[in-house]
């Protein structure tokens, strides 16, 4: 037997296993780590150009609808700049950064390294995530801390770092003790998303519970159902205790939301949504087709603000915050078009590998039920924010998509691949 083709792969494997722990480890705790990680991806892509294409080829046919989506909102970002020059070629760099993030996919299923390297990197990212913001919340006496990000963006990635990792617990279901670190880790992630204060985080975990009760049957464990029932309990036990401030911004919340509707004070966290959205409808439906470049429609908001109609309290925001709103305002139906697409063909791509999972594939469940986790949080998180405002959320998403993807694709087994192959 020859045995060059495993020797030659397994530095490489190593190197990209490396990466793979690296990106989720270093993305709460460090200022650049998401950027850096991405970096790192596609500088190893160019390095073996013809290998990485190759290893993508047989996966075609799977994940040809995932990468048109991504390819589709950076054509519409270029085709943007060109009837608004003023945009700048900055508009471009998050849709292409986006897209090139496809460069991990590529070197997971060349290299193939263990689903454990990402695994522990995502519960080595929980668990130096939670003592950093604690430490500013209860030390620095800091309300909303969020590390290096915006509180809101650290609290989210953080959940998602929390349920990937708890997904990992499900994978080690038969292995107690690193079930038992994954869960850890878990922990670790939802109690560090709770510090930061950020509410929208509770809607994505209301439909996480969904999405793990609607895939029960797969997980035929006891310890599985503990853990899960274990770490939502704690969220919602969370909610009584007062240090957490949850029940008090629950209940601020509602108090907002009456408020706005009575016509009293807009400057609160919920009445400057509704208050922002209110605006966006206006914006939306006089340019439904096409939206305004992002400085315009600022200037539009601010003209409202100036007319009378949207109170003054809403100027000192950046975005509309609310993803599908954003899109429609600043893209119109095409922009919506390419907010959907990122996200329902990687769910589809994701929902597609969990229907085939067996007893002979059951490598494929984990990375599977994380990426669908993963897209779920971010459609969540996209109802109150705008998640993809921001580089760091936009990069940790399509890199975390198109991992899980690759480590999808890398448990095929074999005569499954070549059925792939044949189809293309």
């Amino acid at each position: 037997m020859n045995n060059k083709p495993l020797m030659s792969r397994e530095p490489m494997q190593v190197w990209i296993g490396f990466q793979v722990f690296l990106f989720p480890f270093l993305s709460l705790t460090t200022p650049s780590g998401i950027g850096f990680s991405s970096l790192l991806f596609l500088l190893s892509a160019l390095c073996v150009p013809r290998k990485a294409w190759a290893a993508l080829t047989p996966h075609w046919k799977e994940i040809r609808w995932v990468v048109a989506a991504f390819w589709f909102q950076f054509a519409l970002a270029i085709v943007a700049l060109l009837v608004r020059p003023e945009a700048g070629l900055d508009s471009l760099d998050k849709p292409s950064r986006m897209l090139l993030a496809l460069s991990s996919m590529a070197l997971v299923l060349l290299a193939r390294p263990s689903p454990a390297t990402l695994w522990w990197g995502v519960v080595a990212g929980s668990v130096a995530a939670l003592p950093f913001v604690a430490w500013q919340r209860i030390v620095l006496q800091v309300e909303r801390p969020g590390g290096f990000l915006n509180a809101i963006t650290f609290g989210d990635l953080a959940l998602v770092l929390g349920l990937v990792a708890l997904t990992a617990a499900i994978d080690y279901r038969h292995h107690t003790r690193k079930a038992l670190l994954a869960g850890v880790g878990a922990i670790a992630g939802l109690a560090a998303c709770m510090l930061t204060g950020t509410r929208g985080a509770w809607v994505a975990l209301a439909l996480a519970a969904l999405l793990f009760l609607s895939y029960a049957q797969l997980l035929r464990s006891r310890k599985v159902r503990l853990l899960l029932a274990g770490s939502f309990a704690l969220v919602g036990a969370a909610f009584f205790v007062p240090a957490t401030g949850m029940q008090e911004r629950a209940l601020q919340g509602v108090d907002d939301v009456q408020t706005w509707v009575d016509g009293g004070n807009v400057f609160t966290n919920v009445g400057t949504r509704l208050e922002l959205w209110k605006g966006a409808a206006i914006l939306i439906e006089e340019r439904p087709l096409f939206g305004l470049d992002r400085n315009t429609v600022r200037a539009e908001i601010r003209h409202l603000v100036e007319q009378g109609t949207l109170d003054p309290a809403i100027l000192s925001l950046e975005h509309l915050h609310n993803d599908a709103l954003q899109a429609l305002a600043t893209g119109g139906v095409f922009g919506l078009a390419a907010w959907i697409g990122i996200l329902a063909a990687p769910f589809i791509f994701f929902a597609r590998q969990m229907g085939r999972v067996s007893a002979d594939a059951k490598t494929r469940f984990a990375p599977a039920l994380a990426g669908m986790l993963v897209v779920l949080c971010y459609f969540s998180f996209g109802l109150t924010e705008v998640i993809f405002w921001s580089l760091k959320g936009s990069m940790f998403y399509a890199l975390m998509v198109f991992l899980l993807m690759g480590f999808c694709l890398a448990a095929q087994p074999a005569r499954e691949a070549k059925v792939e192959q044949r189809g293309n």
